[in-house]
C-alpha cells in the first residue's frame, strides 16, 4: 500500500516513531491530521492509545485501543496491538489469548508473528516464544534480531550448547557482529566456560579497547570477582526497561521492598519531617509508597529513561543522573537523614567505600537502609551469581562494615522477589548513626 491509495499511512508510521522516541506533542499533531483525513481509521485510536500509555495514562490507553478494536473488530494488526499493550502492562492471560487469535487469522504475517514472540517474551512464556522464533526462521533464516533472541532463549534455560551453535551462525554471518560475540560471550560465562570466554572477551577488547563492560567480563571470563560493576552495563538494559519496569518487577517478581521500606520510615519518622537520599531510586517506587515529606526527597538514578518515570510520580523534589559512589562522594556532609539503597548493593558490589561514606553523608541519629542478596556465610565476602550476574552479599560482612562505620545495626532476612518462580534470598540493614 502506497501513499496515494493510503493517505494515513506515512502520518501513522511516523507517529509510531515519535511514540518510540516519546516525542509525545510531534505524535499527537500527526495523529490529529490523520483522523481528519480518515476519522474512522482504527489506527489513529491504535496510534493514540500507545501515545497514551508511553504518557502514563493506562486506562485511557486501553480505552482508545478499544475504539481502535470497535472501528476493525476482526483486524489482526489491531488485535495483536491490544495484546502487546495487554503483556507491558502484566495482563498476561488475555494477551497471550489475543495475540493468539491475531496470529491464527493471518499465520503468514511476519509483523504478527514478532508481536507474538513479544507477547510470550513479555509474559514469560519462553517456550512459546521459541516456537514462534523457530518458525519464523524457517521462513526467514537471514533475520538476525530473531536469532539473537533465540539464542538468549535458550542459554537462559541452560541450553548452551545448543545457544552457541544460533551465536555461531550469526558470526559464521557476520564475524564482527558485537551482539552476537557478546551473546557468545555470557553464554560461556553461564556455562562455565570461562577460557573459551576469555578469548571472546579478547575478541572485543581488541575492537573497542577502552569499553569498560568488555574489561569487567575479561576479568570475570579470568577467575576474577570485580569490585563494582561499571555503570555502563546496566544503564542501557534500564532504559530500555523503564516504561515497563514497575509491572514486570512488583507484578512480574513480586519485588514489594520499596512499600516495606516506606513503611519503616513511616514509623521512625512519623511526622515525615526528614531529608531522604534514595539511591538508585529506578522509577521512584519508594516515593510512590512513602509520598511527599517536609523536607527534601531526592533520587539519584543511572538511567535516564527511569529517572523519566520517577519525574512522573511528581514527588521527589530533585532527581539527578549520577550512580551511588559519585553522590556519595560529592554530597556535604550530615545533608540526609535518611539514606536508602534498594535493590542497588547487587550491582554495586563491593560496599566497603559505601557504608563509611553514607555515614559522612547522614546527620546524627540518621540511618542507612540497604538490601542485598544473601551471599553464603562461609564462601567470600562478595560473589557474582553466574546465573543473573547480580552480586550476592556475606550478611556478617555488610553487618561488619555498618558497625566499623559507627551504625548501630538491625537487620531483617527477607524474600527479595521470586526468580522463575523461586524466592530470592536477602536482607535489609537498618543502620543508626550515633547522635
Amino acid at each position: 500500500m502506497n501513499a496515494s491509495s493510503d493517505p494515513n499511512l506515512g502520518l501513522i508510521e511516523s507517529a509510531r516513531a515519535l511514540i518510540q522516541q516519546e516525542q509525545l506533542d510531534e505524535a499527537a499533531a500527526l495523529l490529529n491530521q490523520a483522523r481528519e483525513q480518515l476519522p474512522h481509521d482504527p489506527r489513529v485510536y491504535l496510534m493514540a492509545g500507545l501515545m497514551t500509555e508511553k504518557g502514563g495514562n493506562v486506562e485511557g490507553a486501553f480505552q482508545l485501543m478499544q475504539r481502535g478494536l470497535e472501528l476493525a473488530p476482526n483486524w489482526p494488526p489491531a488485535i495483536m496491538e491490544v495484546a502487546q499493550m495487554q503483556a507491558r502492562q502484566s495482563q498476561f492471560p488475555e494477551a497471550l489469548e489475543n495475540a493468539a487469535t491475531a496470529l491464527s487469522l493471518d499465520a503468514q504475517n511476519p509483523a504478527l508473528l514478532e508481536g507474538a514472540i513479544n507477547v510470550a517474551q513479555l509474559s514469560g512464556q519462553r517456550q512459546l516464544a521459541m516456537g514462534h522464533l523457530q518458525q519464523g526462521l524457517e521462513r526467514d533464516p537471514a533475520n538476525a534480531s530473531w536469532r539473537r533472541l533465540l539464542a538468549r532463549n535458550l542459554s537462559e534455560l541452560k541450553r548452551y550448547d545448543e545457544a552457541l551453535a544460533q551465536w555461531d551462525m550469526l558470526l559464521t554471518q557476520s564475524p564482527q557482529d558485537m551482539e552476537a560475540l557478546e551473546g557468545r560471550m555470557h553464554t560461556l560465562l553461564a556455562a562455565g566456560r570461562l577460557e573459551d570466554a576469555a578469548e571472546v572477551t579478547a575478541a572485543l577488547l581488541a575492537l573497542d579497547p577502552g569499553n569498560a563492560v568488555y574489561a569487567y567480563y575479561d576479568a570475570r571470563a579470568h577467575g576474577h570477582t570485580p569490585a563494582h560493576q561499571p555503570a555502563e552495563l546496566n544503564r542501557n538494559i534500564f532504559d530500555s526497561a523503564a516504561h515497563v519496569f514497575d509491572q514486570q518487577l512488583v507484578q512480574g517478581l513480586r519485588y514489594h521492598l520499596p512499600r516495606q521500606v516506606a513503611q519503616k520510615i513511616r514509623v521512625l519518622h512519623p511526622d515525615k519531617k526528614l531529608n531522604l537520599l534514595d539511591l538508585g531510586c529506578g522509577t521512584g517506587l519508594l516515593g510512590q509508597h512513602l509520598g511527599k515529606v517536609q523536607g527534601r526527597l531526592a533520587g539519584v538514578d543511572i538511567s535516564p529513561k527511569m529517572l523519566e518515570q520517577a519525574r512522573r510520580r511528581g514527588v521527589y523534589d530533585s532527581l539527578e543522573l549520577s550512580d551511588l559512589h559519585d553522590t556519595l562522594r560529592d554530597t556535604a556532609e550530615q545533608s540526609f537523614d535518611v539514606i536508602t539503597a534498594l535493590d542497588v548493593c547487587v550491582y554495586a558490589g563491593d560496599l566497603s567505600g559505601t557504608v563509611p561514606a553514607a555515614a559522612r553523608v547522614l546527620s546524627p541519629g540518621g540511618q542507612l537502609i540497604l538490601s542485598c542478596e544473601t551471599g553464603p556465610e562461609e564462601g567470600p565476602e562478595l560473589v557474582l551469581n553466574p546465573d543473573t550476574g547480580r552480586y550476592q552479599h556475606k550478611r556478617s560482612h555488610v553487618e561488619g562494615l555498618c558497625r566499623a562505620a559507627g551504625f548501630a545495626v538491625e537487620t531483617e532476612a527477607t524474600i527479595l522477589r521470586y526468580e522463575k518462580g523461586q524466592p530470592v534470598q536477602g536482607f535489609v540493614i537498618t543502620a543508626r548513626k550515633a547522635g
